[in-house]
């Protein structure tokens, strides 16, 4: 059985089978083919670009409308050789002329106007272990109100050790509206996962913007800082002219600066950047303040040794001597420091292994109480960041072939650097 019904081509049979459907999409198809485009257009309403905008993008405009202004382009400049600041010499002639450039941040007010930024940004326009600078060379700063004025500066105080460096502009100088400093942020308190905003000069494309999480936290990592910090691990793209840029959390406040990046196949951005947390920067704040050259042993714990693995003292010779293939063995103790109070002892005598004259270590530190240590730099991270001055720890030693146990009292001693 079938059904008829009326259509300006003349009828059309339809049988009442299941291909019925069908049907409908001819329909459905003839219906498209005659409606107007723009009818269809009308029934989609505009999306609103307020409602749209969701709360993290909302919170990361409102930090950067409210800090992007006091987020400086560092440029560094320097006369003679070329030399790149991640290794190398290009070979320029005497009279050449280098220019660098790097990130920094207001973090004084307006009558006070200091700027931090990372020590390596600078360290090529400084004389050797000093704050002036070489003949022929100069820092700069621009804040992105007036991109095109660049403010000289000088160097307050280096601290090699985390890569920070306190600049000052130049009291001829003004700071433009709408820069005011950072709120530092307690780095320890952060949480894996919490949101990170990146701020700097990436490739000199100034006031980029970048945001992630943090990745880890007290990543000990090789950076170009004097010392392996606990760093902050970010996946904000972190890129060469990021370096002494802000790491600012969802508050605005400043968790870290940034500082290093790693990718095993380039310089360019791997999800993989460090920051020096702010809770340093706090440390080192008024040191810097005093101006000149900071050591890590003005605000940190140190030993007060010079040592080196055990296992890279020859195998012929800890055969022959008895010494053990791991810990840390000690070649010297500095008079007047920790480990001389600890009665940690020096090497007293030396060997001659294929021409070379090497140290014999009397003592070697093993375990910092009860945790294995390999490496020098394992034994900084417990004593310099992971111990508190004043307090006790108990070290675990080979002396002369027999173990035993020496407590060792960690201070700041600031007359003591390794």
């Amino acid at each position: 059985m079938a059904s008829v019904k009326d259509h300006e081509g003349g009828p059309i049979v339809i049988p009442r089978t299941t291909c019925q459907p069908r049907l409908v999409i001819v329909i459905v198809a003839m219906l498209l083919a005659l409606t107007p485009s723009a009818a269809l257009a009308q029934e989609v309403e505009p999306i609103d670009e307020a409602t749209a905008l969701l709360a993290s993008e909302i919170n990361t405009i409102e930090v950067v409308e409210t800090y992007g202004p006091s987020v400086v382009a560092v440029q560094t400049r320097v006369a003679g050789q070329q030399v790149d600041p991640f290794g190398g010499s290009f070979g320029q002639p005497d009279d050449f002329r280098q220019e660098g450039s790097g990130s920094g941040f207001l973090i004084r007010p307006d009558d006070d106007p200091y700027l931090v930024t990372n020590y390596h940004v600078v360290e090529l326009a400084l004389e050797p272990e000093s704050v002036e600078f070489a003949a022929g060379s100069e820092v700069t700063v621009t804040f992105p109100a007036d991109p095109d004025e660049e403010l000289p500066v000088e160097i307050v105080g280096i601290n090699p050790s985390f890569d920070l460096a306190l600049l000052r502009v130049a009291e001829t100088a003004a700071i433009p509206e709408g820069a005011v400093p950072l709120p530092l942020a307690d780095s320890g308190e952060l949480q894996v996962g919490q949101k990170t905003i990146a701020i700097g000069n990436p490739f000199g494309l100034a006031s980029s913007v970048s945001s992630g999480i943090v990745s880890g936290l007290s990543r000990f990592v090789p950076t170009i800082g004097e010392l392996n910090v606990p760093m902050i691990q970010t996946d904000a793209a972190i890129n060469p002219g990021n370096s002494g840029g802000p790491l600012l959390d969802s508050r605005g406040q400043l968790i870290g600066i940034n500082t290093a990046l790693i990718n095993p196949s380039g310089r360019s951005f791997a999800g993989l950047g460090f920051a020096v947390p702010s809770s340093l920067l706090a440390e080192s704040l008024a040191n810097l303040e005093l101006g000149g050259v900071i050591d890590v042993a003005q605000i940190r714990p140190r030993l007060g040794i010079t040592a080196q693995a055990a296992s890279l003292i020859p195998d012929e010779v800890q055969e022959e001597l008895g010494l053990p293939d791991e810990g840390v063995a000690i070649v010297d103790v500095l008079p007047g420091s920790v480990a001389a109070d600890a009665g940690l002892r020096p090497s007293e005598r030396s060997v001659t292994v294929q021409g070379l004259e090497l140290p014999v270590p009397r003592d070697v530190i093993t375990a910092v109480e009860g945790e294995p240590v390999e490496t020098v730099a394992e034994l900084s991270r417990i004593v310099t960041f992971e111990s508190e001055p004043g307090e006790t720890l108990e070290f675990t030693i080979i002396r002369d072939g027999q173990t035993s146990t020496v407590p060792v009292t960690v201070e700041v001693r600031d007359s003591i650097a390794e």
